[in-house]
């Protein structure tokens, strides 16, 4: 398709746009970037006027890409051993050593994506991954339980765009822990991962995030796990200028259990954004979801999360999706979505929503035991999120709560 038709298809083109339009022209041609890409351009940025993001406007908050003043934040996972895969400004890099079970496979030619309608910051990461800034797609595959995490992290060093694609693939009784860490440093970053998890295979995905106020950062996964099979995600989240982290998972297979955990922190200036979208499309799956967050004055929250559950295919589905927030703050904003979609009549599904200020009978407690205020509103905000951060082994459920203890010390 001609780069005249595709600015002419993308409404109201904006300078960004018209960049990503031209970094698309720059790649060598393929059926696949094309496709996707075009299903970019049928909305471009996504903005408030498309439902699923009309609280977190990427078209408003870039609308140019520009560097950064600040580069990658450092990576709290530094010291956790076992091997890592890098992508930054020089491209991707690995450790040389790889545990046996896990094996990579470089991929140059664009991959198809399939959800390219449905996620459109997705679609335009599969069409711009690759040229100078790595390979167009890394392939994972695990074939046996491994022991070691594999630790993947983004970082650019004051870059415009950054853009990167993993596909993990998890045989049947296999197993795996990845540890991403989302460190910014790019004007605009968007990361796509397409994960598969196979009959009785288990993922669990541990994952950080931050980036500067004047980023924009997208994080954006498509799972589909299959009968018997695990998957675990814990992320913390500290936001951006603006950025989402999108997760759509679909059940494949009977008894698949799923557990969808976050925690996010957003002080003045960032936005953070998560969105989860599960399909149980199969029969006698467990899914569970835990969101807590805590944002101070001029800071924004933004929490949607949907179960859909078919007629037939989605009957003794058991699922619990539950999001609280606390307000630090006047001036600081929440906006949360819980839904559910269920046709199915034999289940067993419920969501619960809060919003409110931390408790004053608590706060009254600590100070009476000789601890400041700014510090007793520290220990009962940690505490608070604390819970969506149980699933991930001991040192790093310590590593991020310590992450979240210095964000509170700043104030």
């Amino acid at each position: 398709m001609a780069l005249a038709d595709l600015r002419d298809r993308i409404p109201n083109a904006n300078a960004a746009e018209l960049e990503l339009v031209a970094q698309y022209g720059a790649l060598p041609e393929d059926t696949r970037r094309e496709r996707a890409f075009a299903a970019f351009a049928e909305t471009g940025l996504p903005h408030r006027r498309m439902e699923a993001w009309k609280w977190t406007d990427f078209k408003a908050k870039l609308p140019a890409i520009d560097a950064p003043e600040g580069g990658a934040r450092a990576d709290p996972f530094e010291t956790i051993d076992g091997p890592v895969i890098r992508f930054g400004p020089g491209g991707m890099e690995k450790s040389e050593k790889l545990p046996e079970g896990l094996n990579l496979f470089v991929k140059d030619e664009a991959q198809a994506f399939g959800a390219a309608e449905d996620m459109p910051l997705g679609a335009v990461t599969a069409a711009l991954a690759g040229g100078r800034q790595g390979p167009a797609a890394l392939m994972i595959e695990v074939t046996e339980p491994v022991e070691t995490p594999l630790r993947l992290v983004f970082a650019a060093d004051r870059a415009s765009l950054n853009f990167s694609r993993i596909t993990v693939l998890v045989r049947p009784g296999a197993r795996l822990h990845i540890i991403e860490s989302h460190l910014g440093g790019a004007g605009f970053a968007s990361h796509l991962t397409d994960l598969a998890v196979q009959e009785g295979g288990a993922l669990s995905r541990t994952l950080y995030q931050s980036a500067g106020t004047d980023a924009a950062q997208a994080i954006t996964a498509d799972v589909h796990v299959e009968g018997k099979a695990r998957f675990e995600q814990v992320s913390l989240a500290f936001g951006a200028g603006v950025s989402r982290l999108e997760t759509r998972l679909t059940h494949q297979g009977r008894e698949a259990e799923v557990r969808l955990d976050a925690a996010y922190l957003a002080g003045e200036g960032r936005h953070v954004d998560i969105t989860t979208h599960v399909r149980h499309g199969a029969e006698s799956c467990i899914t569970r979801q835990l969101t807590k967050g805590a944002v101070s004055a001029g800071g924004r929250g933004v929490f949607q999360g949907k179960f859909h559950v078919p007629r037939i295919v989605g009957q003794y589905t058991d699922a619990d999706m539950q999001h609280h927030a606390l307000l630090l703050e006047n001036g600081a904003e929440v906006d949360a979505k819980p839904e559910l979609e269920i046709y199915a009549d034999d289940v067993e599904c419920a969501h619960g929503n809060t919003c409110g200020a931390l408790d004053d009978d608590q706060l009254f407690y600590l100070r009476q035991r000789g601890l400041p205020e700014a510090e007793a509103r520290a220990v009962l905000t940690e505490a608070f999120i604390a819970e969506a951060l149980e699933a991930v082994p001991d040192d790093l459920r310590e590593t991020l709560r310590g992450e979240a203890a210095e964000w509170l010390a700043r104030g």
